[in-house]
């Protein structure tokens, strides 16, 4: 009966965590998407376990700054294009939109790319764009369809794909003494190589397009859920629980893609990747010759997941611009615009399939870019954050403020130690 009790209040743990858990899971697991899944697992055939340390350093960091984007869509019930188009000069919300909309689009196209090359490994039949026409229709057709309510429900669960990963580097020898070790004691290399690849993962873990998301999906949330109701103490500390248990399930997945990448594809001498298929080959000592299916199991529900995020955060950021009605929430007819703008970045973002590059390469330039980006958004971000004029008593703290710089600090660095070696290799 005691058993059977303890049994029952575990449940009703669990059934209450999931419950808190919405915007920030959904962030965290979209930042796996199919161009971070690329990221990763160069990294990890590239230089082995030595961008281990990089899921450790980057998830305070990007948890601090989604905490931000989520306070500020809770606190003034706004988005962050809107915040910024009242409170500030529009130079600031067009540099804004520079920095974050050709990364999106370019990071949509890369992903429906992604998703239409595993899917051709699984039937090799069919060409891959044939694979990536009906995934885009598909996706325009669910968007715009489908409530908001059963799109996040979907979501959440997708996220689960992800946790293949984490099994590989258990049933195969892994090194984790050195795997520790690089954690907590990295080799840095001083190369052009390592530092655009530290630029990708800081891009494609701290990403631009994550920061509108967040924003305003904590503002549809609250609608949904409070109706609107005043922040409290309990609201935000649900939402930091969200923020922070997204932001962990994300690095997490992060750490075991190098992980596993590290231990079967760097110590088989495999260096780059090319094409999904090599991408594929380290869930090989998981699924054997199902490991093309796992992984693009993988790649297709983090893709179904990510690029509905990446379309809703620029159609965002331009129907907060331009003041048309937006969200989730709308009917198609009621928020044309708003619907019209997902459309569109989907068109164009399949049309990147027919220009010739490959998807493996376009996924991690998508992340790269992101990198070179993101520092001013955070910048942007920090000012809102410490205006007390918007935030009102809910502005930043020391520590996130620590946290804040910092993370704009590394991006900053990293960015430019890339540019430089690359203008003047050793």
């Amino acid at each position: 009966m005691e058993k059977r009790s303890r049994a029952y209040r575990i449940n009703g743990r669990v059934r209450r965590l999931w419950k808190v858990l919405g915007p920030g899971l959904i962030t965290g697991s979209s930042d796996d998407d199919p161009s971070g899944i690329a990221t990763y697992s160069q990294a990890g055939a590239g230089f082995g376990f030595a961008t281990l340390w990089s899921a450790l350093i980057t998830f305070p960091l990007m948890a601090s700054i989604q905490e931000m984007c989520a306070r500020i869509g809770l606190v003034t019930g706004e988005g962050l294009a809107t915040i910024i188009r009242k409170n500030y000069k529009k130079g600031t919300l067009y540099l804004m939109l520079i920095l974050s909309l050709p990364a999106i689009v370019l990071n949509i196209g890369a992903d429906i790319a992604g998703m239409g090359a595993v899917a051709n490994l699984l039937c090799p039949g069919i060409p891959s764009f044939i694979f990536s026409i009906f995934i885009t229709a598909l996706l325009i057709v669910c968007i715009v369809y489908l409530p908001y309510k059963r799109i996040a429900a979907v979501m959440k669960y997708l996220c689960l794909t992800l946790l293949a990963y984490v099994l590989v580097p258990l049933i195969v020898k892994t090194d984790w003494s050195g795997a520790l070790r690089e954690s907590f004691l990295p080799h840095i290399h001083f190369n052009k190589e390592y530092a655009a690849i530290l630029v990708a993962i800081l891009g494609t873990t701290i990403s631009p397009y994550l920061f509108i998301w967040q924003t305003s999906m904590e503002v549809e949330d609250m609608k949904k859920k409070q109706g609107g109701a005043i922040i409290n103490n309990r609201i935000i500390h649900n939402m930091r629980l969200d923020v922070g248990y997204g932001m962990f399930y994300s690095n997490l997945i992060m750490y075991f893609i190098i992980l596993a990448c590290g231990t079967v594809l760097f110590s088989a001498g495999i260096r780059q990747i090319d094409t999904v298929d090599q991408a594929a080959l380290a869930l090989k000592p998981l699924a054997g010759d199902f490991s093309y299916a796992l992984f693009s199991l993988g790649v297709i529900g983090t893709g179904f997941l990510a690029i509905p995020v990446l379309a809703v955060s620029l159609s965002y950021a331009l129907s907060e611009t331009f003041e048309w009605k937006e969200g989730l929430d709308k009917k198609y007819k009621e928020a044309k615009p708003f619907y019209g703008v997902i459309i569109v970045s989907l068109i164009v973002g399949l049309g990147i399939n027919f220009l010739g590059i490959s998807p493996i390469k376009a996924l991690i330039y998508t992340a790269v870019l992101y990198g070179l980006t993101a520092p001013g958004l955070i910048a942007i971000i920090l000012i809102i954050c410490n205006n007390k004029k918007i935030m009102g008593n809910r502005t930043n703290g020391w520590f996130s403020n620590i946290l804040g710089i910092v993370t704009f600090l590394l991006m900053t660095v990293s960015g430019i130690a890339m540019i430089w070696f690359y203008c003047f290799p050793s």
